[in-house]
């Protein structure tokens, strides 16, 4: 099938989720505490639904599950990426996530490498990615003395930051960051940290989970060296943030016209962050506007895209 497949995101509510994904693409909320747009996603606790074509109203695992040829024949048991927008109205909990190892041993689903485009960020705000321990031991020490303030390294950001987290990083969304997230499709995080919150719906603090966080953390930090490229073509611009085991993660700032084809991955996962235009696939075009998300899938080889528009795709890594 040569065609686009526009999908209809999932929304959670979050304890630390406003009402920004609404004001700034317009999506309807089921809450105003909705804190992430499950854009592109086959995981279980909130899949996509297919909005056009011959598997519209299936959701992306089922067309994953009955229909593998659309995705090339990729192996797997489940669909390995997962596309979020994140709006942080208040700070998330510092957390870990673990790699496919453990991951699959205690918690019977993938591990959890990311990433994060920085779409928006109040004046002021900041990250938390990484932590200052030298070995395990200290670690352990300043984890459960609660040091959090020297454990944590805080990194200020802006719009258009991006930051690679493999598994086993310590890190955190902070207060007024907009960011779309790339991962696996994994839902399983380690809480290390929550700010003594008590959730209103429970009246209970939310669960920690020391130990694991502990297990997983990979001490000393060390941050990613990444070789961010970019090409020019006319006033458009392809940039390439990371090529990494389990995805590579573009950004196409289309400025009139842009031509693109696909070289080895089997499906590329698109989401319109800005602006508007269309897509033509196999001589059929397809309006494009901000807050769209959509899978061009093996059968798409080649598409071009005009208009002014600002876009962050991705595809599977050998590893996904």
């Amino acid at each position: 099938m040569a065609e686009p497949f526009f999908l209809q995101p999932y929304f959670q509510e979050k304890i630390w989720g406003g009402t920004k994904l609404h004001d700034e693409f317009g999506y309807t909320l089921p809450s105003d505490k909705t804190g992430e747009c499950w854009a592109i996603s086959a995981h279980p606790h909130g899949p996509s639904t297919v909005a056009n074509g011959p598997y519209a109203g299936q959701t992306l695992i089922e067309v994953w599950r009955d229909h593998r040829d659309v995705f090339g024949n990729a192996s797997g048991d489940v669909f390995p990426l997962l596309t979020k927008i994140l709006d942080a109205e208040a700070d998330l909990s510092v957390q870990v996530h673990p790699d496919d190892e453990y991951a699959a041993k205690h918690e019977h689903e993938l591990g959890k490498t990311e990433c994060w485009y920085i779409i928006a960020a109040d004046p002021g705000a900041e990250l938390i990615y990484g932590h200052n321990a030298k070995d395990e031991t200290e670690l352990a020490d300043m984890i459960h003395s609660e040091n959090w303030q020297d454990l944590f390294r805080h990194v200020p950001v802006k719009a258009g930051d991006f930051f690679y987290v493999p598994s086993g990083t310590i890190h955190a969304l902070g207060k007024g960051i907009m960011a779309l997230e790339t991962q696996q499709s994994s839902d399983t995080t380690y809480r290390l940290y929550d700010y003594d919150r008590v959730d209103a719906k429970t009246g209970q603090k939310r669960e920690l989970h020391i130990q694991q966080s502990i297990d997983t953390t990979i001490v000393p930090f060390v941050a990613p060296k990444l070789d961010v490229t970019s090409q020019q073509y006319g006033a458009s611009k392809v940039t390439t943030f990371v090529k990494a085991p389990y995805f590579t993660v573009y950004e196409w700032q289309v400025k009139g016209d842009l031509k693109l084809t696909r070289q080895t991955a089997p499906y590329t996962l698109v989401s319109v962050l800005a602006g508007q235009g269309e897509i033509t696939v196999d001589g059929q075009s397809y309006p494009l506007t901000k807050g769209q998300h959509f899978l061009l899938p093996f059968a798409v080889k080649q598409w071009q895209l005009t208009g002014d528009l600002q876009i962050i795709a991705s595809e599977p890594g050998e590893k996904a």
